[in-house]
């Protein structure tokens, strides 16, 4: 039985690099930012104007959802706004939900801090609210991802051809999942 209490309420998560504190508006222009840079549109598909008042709705919203979790992946040393991470798509009866995230422009890549938050998610996902399974996608030019996901215990288990259209190209998304048990 899934414990959905700790989606209600959402706990701070935190490692040696990065902290995953609820998202909320506090953190609007930053992200707005990274909404904005070419590389974290490309990386999460995102086509489009992106709104300033939909996007603090949105942000706004956050805390009054109940069956999900959104946190602002935040620096342990300066307490710099890194990206976010999301636990979605809650499917109560059969224990999973999705996950997805996205790290604030290129100054962040490389840096583990992805690699840990996602490791911190997936522990509270299998372990504190006793999820079955955890499922993402990931645009197939993004091996860097892939790379990072694989590390945290997810496995290819399908793909969806040509997903996204980008830059003139169709792009395939790579399906993963990790099992309870299996990190």
């Amino acid at each position: 039985m899934i414990t959905t209490d700790a989606l209600r309420d959402q706990p701070t998560l935190s490692g040696s690099r990065v902290r995953l504190e609820p998202l909320t508006s506090t953190v609007l222009e930053d992200y707005l930012r990274a909404l904005a840079d070419p590389e974290v549109r490309r990386l999460t598909g995102t086509h489009g104007h992106v709104d300033r008042a939909q996007v603090a709705d949105w942000l706004a919203t956050r805390p009054d959802q109940h069956d999900r979790a959104d946190w602002a992946i935040m620096g342990v040393d300066d307490g710099a706004f890194l990206g976010e991470a999301v636990l979605n798509e809650l499917d109560a009866h059969n224990a999973s939900m999705n996950y997805r995230i996205f790290l604030a422009g290129p100054q962040h890549f490389g840096r583990g801090c992805g690699t840990e938050a996602t490791r911190l998610v997936v522990d509270f996902a299998l372990n504190t609210l006793a999820l079955h399974r955890v499922s993402l996608g990931v645009f197939a030019f993004n091996p860097r991802a892939r790379h990072v996901y694989e590390k945290c215990g997810f496995i290819q288990e399908g793909r969806l051809r040509e997903r996204l259209y980008w830059d003139g190209q169709w792009q395939d998304e790579i399906l993963m999942s990790v099992l309870q048990g299996e990190v």
